[in-house]
Protein backbone atom coordinates (compact mmCIF):
# COMPACT_ATOMS: atom_id res chain seq x y z
CA UNK A 1 0.00 0.00 0.00
CA UNK A 2 1.60 3.28 -0.75
CA UNK A 3 2.48 6.01 1.61
CA UNK A 4 -0.16 8.65 2.07
CA UNK A 5 1.03 11.95 0.25
CA UNK A 6 2.27 14.90 2.82
CA UNK A 7 3.41 18.36 2.13
CA UNK A 8 6.90 19.76 2.16
CA UNK A 9 8.27 19.11 5.44
CA UNK A 10 12.21 21.55 4.39
CA UNK A 11 11.48 25.31 3.67
CA UNK A 12 11.75 26.27 0.35
CA UNK A 13 13.57 29.47 1.58
CA UNK A 14 15.98 29.45 4.44
CA UNK A 15 18.78 31.10 6.19
CA UNK A 16 20.22 29.15 9.30
CA UNK A 17 23.56 29.89 10.67
CA UNK A 18 26.50 27.04 11.19
CA UNK A 19 26.23 25.30 14.53
CA UNK A 20 27.29 22.14 15.53
CA UNK A 21 24.99 21.74 18.86
CA UNK A 22 21.25 22.48 19.55
CA UNK A 23 19.03 21.56 22.24
CA UNK A 24 16.50 21.00 19.68
CA UNK A 25 16.20 17.04 20.35
CA UNK A 26 15.72 17.63 24.27
CA UNK A 27 12.41 20.00 23.21
CA UNK A 28 11.58 17.38 20.75
CA UNK A 29 11.40 14.77 23.68
CA UNK A 30 9.55 16.99 26.49
CA UNK A 31 7.00 17.61 23.91
CA UNK A 32 6.36 14.09 22.34
CA UNK A 33 6.06 13.02 26.47
CA UNK A 34 2.83 14.73 26.04
CA UNK A 35 1.03 11.99 24.04
CA UNK A 36 1.47 14.17 20.84
CA UNK A 37 4.42 13.68 18.11
CA UNK A 38 6.42 16.81 16.61
CA UNK A 39 6.35 16.32 12.37
CA UNK A 40 9.87 16.65 11.07
CA UNK A 41 9.49 20.05 9.78
CA UNK A 42 8.82 21.18 13.30
CA UNK A 43 11.62 19.36 14.45
CA UNK A 44 13.30 20.80 12.03
CA UNK A 45 12.68 24.64 13.41
CA UNK A 46 12.93 23.59 16.61
CA UNK A 47 16.79 22.32 16.06
CA UNK A 48 17.82 25.44 14.43
CA UNK A 49 15.88 27.44 16.70
CA UNK A 50 17.44 26.01 19.92
CA UNK A 51 20.99 26.13 18.24
CA UNK A 52 23.96 26.80 20.06
CA UNK A 53 27.84 28.10 20.16
CA UNK A 54 30.21 27.00 22.18
CA UNK A 55 29.43 29.81 24.91
CA UNK A 56 26.01 28.13 25.29
CA UNK A 57 24.20 30.96 23.47
CA UNK A 58 21.67 30.93 21.02
CA UNK A 59 23.16 30.66 17.70
CA UNK A 60 19.85 32.58 16.34
CA UNK A 61 19.28 35.78 18.68
CA UNK A 62 16.30 36.22 16.26
CA UNK A 63 14.40 33.69 14.29
CA UNK A 64 11.63 34.08 11.77
CA UNK A 65 9.26 31.62 10.61
CA UNK A 66 6.43 32.15 7.55
CA UNK A 67 3.82 28.88 7.18
CA UNK A 68 0.69 29.01 5.90
CA UNK A 69 -2.28 28.79 7.62
CA UNK A 70 -3.70 26.00 9.84
CA UNK A 71 0.03 23.97 9.27
CA UNK A 72 0.73 24.32 13.04
CA UNK A 73 2.85 27.04 13.29
CA UNK A 74 1.99 28.42 16.57
CA UNK A 75 2.49 24.41 18.08
CA UNK A 76 6.21 25.27 17.01
CA UNK A 77 6.21 28.35 19.16
CA UNK A 78 4.22 26.73 22.59
CA UNK A 79 6.94 23.80 21.61
CA UNK A 80 9.38 26.55 22.48
CA UNK A 81 7.91 28.26 25.47
CA UNK A 82 7.48 24.06 26.98
CA UNK A 83 11.33 23.84 27.20
CA UNK A 84 11.71 27.35 27.87
CA UNK A 85 9.61 26.96 31.64
CA UNK A 86 11.79 24.26 32.16
CA UNK A 87 14.78 26.10 31.43
CA UNK A 88 13.48 28.69 33.93
CA UNK A 89 13.35 31.43 31.18
CA UNK A 90 11.17 34.63 31.99
CA UNK A 91 9.18 34.52 28.69
CA UNK A 92 6.83 37.52 27.28
CA UNK A 93 3.93 35.89 24.47
CA UNK A 94 3.21 39.22 22.48
CA UNK A 95 -0.05 38.83 19.71
CA UNK A 96 -1.95 41.35 17.41
CA UNK A 97 -5.11 39.89 19.30
CA UNK A 98 -6.25 39.69 23.07
CA UNK A 99 -7.74 36.07 22.19
CA UNK A 100 -4.84 34.92 20.62
CA UNK A 101 -2.72 35.67 23.22
CA UNK A 102 -4.97 34.42 25.32
CA UNK A 103 -5.57 31.19 23.07
CA UNK A 104 -1.47 30.68 23.06
CA UNK A 105 -1.87 30.79 26.94
CA UNK A 106 -4.57 27.89 27.40
CA UNK A 107 -2.57 25.79 24.96
CA UNK A 108 0.46 26.17 26.41
CA UNK A 109 -1.23 24.97 30.04
CA UNK A 110 -2.91 21.69 28.05
CA UNK A 111 1.30 20.89 27.52
CA UNK A 112 1.73 21.14 30.68
CA UNK A 113 -0.85 19.07 31.76
CA UNK A 114 -0.22 16.32 29.34
CA UNK A 115 3.35 16.44 29.89
CA UNK A 116 2.35 15.36 33.69
CA UNK A 117 2.39 18.83 35.55
CA UNK A 118 -0.69 19.72 37.87
CA UNK A 119 -2.32 23.23 38.14
CA UNK A 120 -1.94 24.56 41.43
CA UNK A 121 -5.05 26.83 42.25
CA UNK A 122 -3.93 28.31 45.50
CA UNK A 123 -0.26 28.03 46.95
CA UNK A 124 -0.19 26.83 50.47
CA UNK A 125 2.96 27.83 52.98
CA UNK A 126 5.67 25.48 53.26
CA UNK A 127 4.80 23.28 50.67
CA UNK A 128 7.18 21.68 48.32
CA UNK A 129 5.90 21.86 44.47
CA UNK A 130 7.74 19.79 41.79
CA UNK A 131 6.25 19.43 38.29
CA UNK A 132 3.19 21.83 39.43
CA UNK A 133 2.07 25.56 38.05
CA UNK A 134 0.16 28.17 38.66
CA UNK A 135 -2.07 29.55 35.71
CA UNK A 136 -3.34 33.18 35.82
CA UNK A 137 -6.54 33.36 33.48
CA UNK A 138 -7.07 36.90 33.92
CA UNK A 139 -8.34 38.06 29.84
CA UNK A 140 -5.60 39.96 28.17
CA UNK A 141 -3.36 39.40 31.68
CA UNK A 142 -2.78 35.84 31.49
CA UNK A 143 0.35 33.92 33.05
CA UNK A 144 1.58 30.74 33.77
CA UNK A 145 4.39 30.40 36.35
CA UNK A 146 6.52 27.13 36.97
CA UNK A 147 7.00 26.01 40.71
CA UNK A 148 9.69 25.13 42.37
CA UNK A 149 13.23 25.79 41.77
CA UNK A 150 14.58 27.29 38.49
CA UNK A 151 10.94 27.36 37.16
CA UNK A 152 10.67 29.79 34.64
CA UNK A 153 7.32 32.18 33.68
CA UNK A 154 5.31 32.80 30.49
CA UNK A 155 3.25 36.52 30.18
CA UNK A 156 0.72 36.64 27.39
CA UNK A 157 -0.05 39.90 26.37
CA UNK A 158 -1.41 41.71 23.51
CA UNK A 159 0.93 44.60 21.96
CA UNK A 160 1.18 47.96 22.12
CA UNK A 161 3.56 51.28 21.30
CA UNK A 162 4.21 51.10 25.23
CA UNK A 163 3.43 47.38 26.20
CA UNK A 164 6.59 45.67 27.84
CA UNK A 165 8.23 48.75 28.63
CA UNK A 166 10.08 48.41 32.27
CA UNK A 167 10.30 44.90 32.59
CA UNK A 168 13.18 42.35 31.35
CA UNK A 169 12.53 38.82 29.50
CA UNK A 170 14.70 36.16 28.06
CA UNK A 171 12.40 35.06 25.19
CA UNK A 172 10.57 37.55 22.70
CA UNK A 173 7.73 35.14 21.12
CA UNK A 174 6.03 37.96 18.29
CA UNK A 175 2.70 35.84 17.27
CA UNK A 176 0.92 37.33 13.99
CA UNK A 177 4.23 38.76 13.20
CA UNK A 178 2.61 40.38 10.15
CA UNK A 179 1.03 42.73 12.29
CA UNK A 180 3.63 43.77 14.13
CA UNK A 181 4.56 47.18 13.40
CA UNK A 182 7.39 49.55 14.07
CA UNK A 183 6.31 51.68 17.07
CA UNK A 184 5.54 48.19 18.76
CA UNK A 185 9.02 46.72 18.00
CA UNK A 186 10.53 50.03 19.53
CA UNK A 187 8.79 49.79 22.22
CA UNK A 188 9.18 45.61 22.94
CA UNK A 189 12.82 44.74 21.14
CA UNK A 190 14.83 45.93 24.32
CA UNK A 191 12.60 44.08 26.80
CA UNK A 192 15.60 41.06 26.21
CA UNK A 193 18.48 43.34 26.22
CA UNK A 194 19.48 42.49 29.77
CA UNK A 195 19.40 39.03 29.75
CA UNK A 196 22.20 36.95 29.82
CA UNK A 197 20.99 34.91 26.66
CA UNK A 198 17.62 36.66 24.93
CA UNK A 199 16.03 35.26 22.33
CA UNK A 200 13.36 36.82 20.18
CA UNK A 201 10.69 34.35 17.80
CA UNK A 202 8.57 35.90 15.00
CA UNK A 203 5.64 33.55 13.56
CA UNK A 204 3.49 34.26 11.34
CA UNK A 205 2.41 34.39 7.66
CA UNK A 206 3.15 37.24 4.59
CA UNK A 207 1.32 40.29 4.95
CA UNK A 208 -2.08 40.98 3.38
CA UNK A 209 -3.98 43.37 2.26
CA UNK A 210 -5.37 44.11 5.88
CA UNK A 211 -1.95 43.69 7.60
CA UNK A 212 -0.71 47.08 8.92
CA UNK A 213 3.12 45.89 10.27
CA UNK A 214 5.92 46.10 8.40
CA UNK A 215 8.77 44.28 10.42
CA UNK A 216 8.16 41.10 9.46
CA UNK A 217 8.13 41.93 6.07
CA UNK A 218 11.84 44.01 6.58
CA UNK A 219 13.33 41.27 8.42
CA UNK A 220 12.48 38.50 5.71
CA UNK A 221 14.35 40.57 3.18
CA UNK A 222 17.14 41.69 5.02
CA UNK A 223 17.68 37.47 5.72
CA UNK A 224 17.54 36.61 2.60
CA UNK A 225 19.41 38.98 1.19
CA UNK A 226 22.38 38.45 3.97
CA UNK A 227 21.80 41.49 5.42
CA UNK A 228 21.34 41.11 9.04
CA UNK A 229 23.33 38.95 11.57
CA UNK A 230 22.54 36.36 14.31
CA UNK A 231 19.13 35.48 12.07
CA UNK A 232 17.45 32.95 11.28
CA UNK A 233 14.37 32.40 8.80
CA UNK A 234 12.48 29.63 7.27
CA UNK A 235 9.15 29.70 5.13
CA UNK A 236 6.98 27.83 2.59
CA UNK A 237 6.51 29.73 0.06
CA UNK A 238 5.68 30.07 -3.56
CA UNK A 239 7.44 32.64 -5.08
CA UNK A 240 5.41 34.06 -7.93
CA UNK A 241 1.27 33.98 -8.41
CA UNK A 242 0.59 30.62 -9.14
CA UNK A 243 -2.90 28.63 -9.94
CA UNK A 244 -4.88 28.39 -6.85
CA UNK A 245 -5.96 24.63 -8.78
CA UNK A 246 -2.24 23.46 -8.79
CA UNK A 247 -1.91 20.97 -6.35
CA UNK A 248 1.33 20.31 -6.66
CA UNK A 249 1.93 23.81 -5.16
CA UNK A 250 0.05 22.85 -2.41
CA UNK A 251 2.13 20.27 -1.22
CA UNK A 252 5.14 22.82 -2.06
CA UNK A 253 4.29 25.15 0.46
CA UNK A 254 1.91 23.28 3.09
CA UNK A 255 4.23 20.98 5.44
CA UNK A 256 1.08 19.35 7.26
CA UNK A 257 -0.82 18.64 4.24
CA UNK A 258 -1.88 15.03 4.51
CA UNK A 259 -1.22 15.16 8.07
CA UNK A 260 -3.66 18.43 9.87
CA UNK A 261 -5.71 18.23 6.74
CA UNK A 262 -6.63 17.05 3.43
CA UNK A 263 -6.49 18.27 -0.36
CA UNK A 264 -10.52 18.53 -0.13
CA UNK A 265 -10.44 20.97 2.44
CA UNK A 266 -7.55 23.19 0.52
CA UNK A 267 -9.86 22.59 -2.64
CA UNK A 268 -12.66 24.05 -0.50
CA UNK A 269 -10.78 27.34 0.23
CA UNK A 270 -10.71 28.05 -2.96
CA UNK A 271 -12.75 31.30 -3.93
CA UNK A 272 -12.66 34.80 -6.58
CA UNK A 273 -9.44 36.10 -4.86
CA UNK A 274 -6.70 34.74 -5.97
CA UNK A 275 -4.50 36.78 -4.47
CA UNK A 276 -5.93 35.99 -1.27
CA UNK A 277 -5.09 32.09 -1.91
CA UNK A 278 -2.04 32.72 -2.68
CA UNK A 279 -1.12 34.63 -0.17
CA UNK A 280 -3.25 32.45 2.74
CA UNK A 281 -2.48 28.93 1.58
CA UNK A 282 0.51 29.15 -0.89
CA UNK A 283 2.75 31.38 1.35
CA UNK A 284 2.84 34.30 -1.43
CA UNK A 285 5.31 37.02 -0.47
CA UNK A 286 3.88 40.04 -2.82
CA UNK A 287 6.34 42.27 -4.25
CA UNK A 288 3.96 45.23 -4.03
CA UNK A 289 2.54 46.66 -0.80
CA UNK A 290 -1.57 46.10 -0.76
CA UNK A 291 -1.64 48.74 2.13
CA UNK A 292 -0.56 51.33 -0.63
CA UNK A 293 -3.30 54.17 -1.33
CA UNK A 294 -3.43 52.91 -5.20
CA UNK A 295 -2.85 49.09 -6.08
CA UNK A 296 -0.92 48.08 -8.74
CA UNK A 297 -4.03 46.58 -9.85
CA UNK A 298 -5.69 49.88 -10.49
CA UNK A 299 -2.26 51.10 -11.64
CA UNK A 300 -1.91 48.56 -14.36
CA UNK A 301 -5.37 48.33 -15.43
CA UNK A 302 -4.88 52.07 -17.03
CA UNK A 303 -1.88 51.05 -18.96
CA UNK A 304 -2.27 51.41 -23.10
CA UNK A 305 -0.89 48.74 -25.30
CA UNK A 306 0.38 50.87 -27.54
CA UNK A 307 1.44 54.85 -27.34
CA UNK A 308 -1.75 56.39 -27.68
CA UNK A 309 -2.35 59.85 -30.31
CA UNK A 310 -1.11 63.21 -28.68
CA UNK A 311 -2.93 66.41 -28.85
CA UNK A 312 -1.63 69.46 -28.05
CA UNK A 313 1.40 71.09 -26.18
CA UNK A 314 3.06 69.28 -22.61
CA UNK A 315 2.43 69.63 -19.50
CA UNK A 316 5.78 69.65 -17.11
CA UNK A 317 6.02 68.48 -13.88
CA UNK A 318 9.04 69.29 -11.71
CA UNK A 319 9.70 68.16 -7.76
CA UNK A 320 12.10 68.56 -5.58
CA UNK A 321 12.00 65.54 -3.18
CA UNK A 322 11.48 66.17 0.85
CA UNK A 323 14.33 64.38 2.14
CA UNK A 324 16.80 67.36 -0.53
CA UNK A 325 18.29 64.42 -2.11
CA UNK A 326 16.44 63.78 -5.56
CA UNK A 327 14.92 65.80 -7.89
CA UNK A 328 12.08 64.17 -10.90
CA UNK A 329 10.37 65.45 -13.89
CA UNK A 330 7.21 64.23 -15.54
CA UNK A 331 5.20 65.11 -18.06
CA UNK A 332 1.14 64.93 -19.09
CA UNK A 333 -0.56 65.31 -22.44
CA UNK A 334 -3.93 65.20 -23.80
CA UNK A 335 -4.75 62.15 -26.18
CA UNK A 336 -8.32 61.58 -27.63
CA UNK A 337 -10.03 60.54 -24.66
CA UNK A 338 -7.49 61.01 -21.57
CA UNK A 339 -4.10 62.78 -20.40
CA UNK A 340 -1.46 60.51 -21.11
CA UNK A 341 1.44 60.46 -18.29
CA UNK A 342 5.24 59.90 -17.83
CA UNK A 343 8.19 60.07 -15.99
CA UNK A 344 10.95 61.55 -17.64
CA UNK A 345 13.90 61.30 -15.00
CA UNK A 346 14.56 61.13 -10.99
CA UNK A 347 18.20 62.20 -10.54
CA UNK A 348 20.44 63.69 -7.09
CA UNK A 349 19.69 67.04 -6.72
CA UNK A 350 23.77 67.65 -6.16
CA UNK A 351 23.65 66.43 -10.57
CA UNK A 352 22.51 70.39 -10.82
CA UNK A 353 19.38 71.44 -13.39
CA UNK A 354 21.71 70.93 -16.59
CA UNK A 355 19.61 67.93 -17.25
CA UNK A 356 15.98 69.60 -16.56
CA UNK A 357 16.55 73.11 -18.47
CA UNK A 358 18.33 70.73 -21.40
CA UNK A 359 14.48 69.21 -21.83
CA UNK A 360 12.20 72.49 -21.05
CA UNK A 361 14.73 74.23 -23.85
CA UNK A 362 13.77 71.05 -26.54
CA UNK A 363 10.18 70.43 -25.36
CA UNK A 364 7.10 72.32 -26.55
CA UNK A 365 6.05 73.16 -23.33
CA UNK A 366 2.31 74.64 -22.39
CA UNK A 367 3.27 74.90 -18.78
CA UNK A 368 5.74 73.85 -16.16
CA UNK A 369 5.13 73.76 -12.32
CA UNK A 370 7.94 73.32 -9.61
CA UNK A 371 7.33 72.15 -6.01
CA UNK A 372 9.91 71.95 -3.74
CA UNK A 373 11.22 74.83 -1.40
CA UNK A 374 15.13 73.27 -1.52
CA UNK A 375 15.29 73.94 -5.01
CA UNK A 376 12.30 75.90 -7.14
CA UNK A 377 13.74 79.19 -6.78
CA UNK A 378 17.33 77.78 -8.38
CA UNK A 379 15.62 76.31 -11.21
CA UNK A 380 12.91 79.30 -11.99
CA UNK A 381 16.14 81.56 -11.91
CA UNK A 382 17.58 79.65 -14.03
CA UNK A 383 14.83 79.08 -16.25
CA UNK A 384 14.59 82.73 -16.47
CA UNK A 385 18.40 83.07 -17.70
CA UNK A 386 17.59 80.87 -20.51
CA UNK A 387 14.72 82.76 -21.54
CA UNK A 388 12.20 80.36 -20.97
CA UNK A 389 8.44 81.25 -19.46
CA UNK A 390 8.38 81.50 -15.64
CA UNK A 391 6.81 78.03 -13.90
CA UNK A 392 3.84 78.43 -11.53
CA UNK A 393 5.05 77.50 -8.17
CA UNK A 394 2.14 75.91 -6.60
CA UNK A 395 1.28 76.94 -2.88
CA UNK A 396 0.39 74.66 -0.55
CA UNK A 397 -3.59 75.07 -1.28
CA UNK A 398 -2.69 74.53 -4.54
CA UNK A 399 -1.01 71.30 -3.91
CA UNK A 400 -3.86 69.87 -2.66
CA UNK A 401 -6.08 70.36 -4.92
CA UNK A 402 -3.81 68.84 -7.58
CA UNK A 403 -3.70 65.70 -5.32
CA UNK A 404 -7.17 65.77 -5.40
CA UNK A 405 -7.37 65.93 -8.87
CA UNK A 406 -5.56 63.44 -9.45
CA UNK A 407 -7.08 60.96 -7.05
CA UNK A 408 -10.34 62.00 -9.04
CA UNK A 409 -8.61 61.47 -12.62
CA UNK A 410 -7.15 58.02 -11.31
CA UNK A 411 -10.95 56.84 -10.15
CA UNK A 412 -12.49 58.18 -13.62
CA UNK A 413 -10.04 56.60 -15.61
CA UNK A 414 -9.39 59.72 -16.71
CA UNK A 415 -5.21 58.86 -16.82
CA UNK A 416 -3.29 56.61 -18.97
CA UNK A 417 0.33 55.55 -19.04
CA UNK A 418 2.65 53.01 -21.21
CA UNK A 419 3.84 50.63 -17.72
CA UNK A 420 7.06 52.22 -16.50
CA UNK A 421 8.70 50.71 -13.47
CA UNK A 422 9.78 53.36 -11.83
CA UNK A 423 6.43 55.33 -11.58
CA UNK A 424 4.20 52.07 -11.26
CA UNK A 425 7.02 51.16 -7.79
CA UNK A 426 5.89 54.65 -6.95
CA UNK A 427 1.99 54.93 -7.23
CA UNK A 428 1.75 51.22 -5.95
CA UNK A 429 3.82 51.82 -2.80
CA UNK A 430 2.23 54.86 -1.86
CA UNK A 431 -0.09 55.95 1.70
CA UNK A 432 -2.00 59.24 2.10
CA UNK A 433 -0.35 62.30 4.24
CA UNK A 434 -2.36 65.05 5.50
CA UNK A 435 -1.64 68.41 4.43
CA UNK A 436 -2.59 71.84 6.26
CA UNK A 437 -5.78 71.49 8.48
CA UNK A 438 -8.52 71.64 6.23
CA UNK A 439 -8.52 67.80 5.30
CA UNK A 440 -5.94 67.75 2.18
CA UNK A 441 -3.78 65.41 1.83
CA UNK A 442 -0.56 64.57 -0.50
CA UNK A 443 1.50 60.92 -0.93
CA UNK A 444 4.24 59.64 0.59
CA UNK A 445 6.17 56.27 0.18
CA UNK A 446 5.74 53.40 1.93
CA UNK A 447 8.36 51.27 1.20
CA UNK A 448 12.00 52.01 1.61
CA UNK A 449 14.16 52.65 -1.14
CA UNK A 450 10.74 54.42 -3.88
CA UNK A 451 11.35 58.12 -4.64
CA UNK A 452 7.71 59.42 -4.15
CA UNK A 453 8.90 62.66 -5.83
CA UNK A 454 8.47 61.00 -9.13
CA UNK A 455 4.45 60.49 -8.05
CA UNK A 456 4.62 64.00 -7.12
CA UNK A 457 5.94 65.47 -10.47
CA UNK A 458 3.54 63.43 -12.55
CA UNK A 459 0.56 64.40 -10.10
CA UNK A 460 1.59 67.83 -10.73
CA UNK A 461 1.78 67.36 -14.14
CA UNK A 462 -1.42 66.22 -14.89
CA UNK A 463 -2.90 68.81 -12.58
CA UNK A 464 -2.08 71.34 -14.78
CA UNK A 465 -2.90 69.42 -17.80
CA UNK A 466 -6.40 68.88 -16.63
CA UNK A 467 -7.29 72.44 -15.68
CA UNK A 468 -6.10 73.71 -19.57
CA UNK A 469 -8.79 74.70 -21.49
CA UNK A 470 -8.43 74.02 -25.36
CA UNK A 471 -8.22 76.69 -27.65
CA UNK A 472 -10.46 76.43 -30.47
CA UNK A 473 -10.14 78.82 -33.55
CA UNK A 474 -13.08 81.22 -33.70
CA UNK A 475 -14.78 80.68 -36.76
CA UNK A 476 -16.80 83.55 -38.82
CA UNK A 477 -19.63 82.84 -40.99
CA UNK A 478 -21.48 85.31 -43.28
Amino acid sequence: MAAAKKGRQTPTQSVTLPYQKTQGQDAVQLYNSTGRTAQPWQELLLYDILAENDEGLWVHTKYGYSVPRRNGKNEVVSMRELYGLTRGERILHTAHRTTTSSSASRRLAALLDDAGYTEVVRIKKDEKYEKHYTYSKQLGLERITLLGDGGGVCDFRTRSAKGGLGEGFDLLVIDEAQEYTDDQESALKYVVTDSKNPQTLFCGTPPTAVSSGTVFMKMRSAALQGQSRNTGWAEWSVEQQTDPHDVAAWYETNPSLGTIFTERSVADEIGNDDIDFNIQRLGLWLRYNQKSAISKTEWDELRCSALPTLKGKLFVGIKYGHGGENVAMSIAVKTTDRIFVEAIDCRPVRAGNAWILDFLRRADTAAVVVDGANGQQLLADAMRQYKLKAPLMPTVKQIVVANATFEAGLFAKNVCHMGQPSLAQAVSNCEKRAIGSGGGFGYRAILDGVEIALMDSMILAYWQCSEAKEHRRQRISY
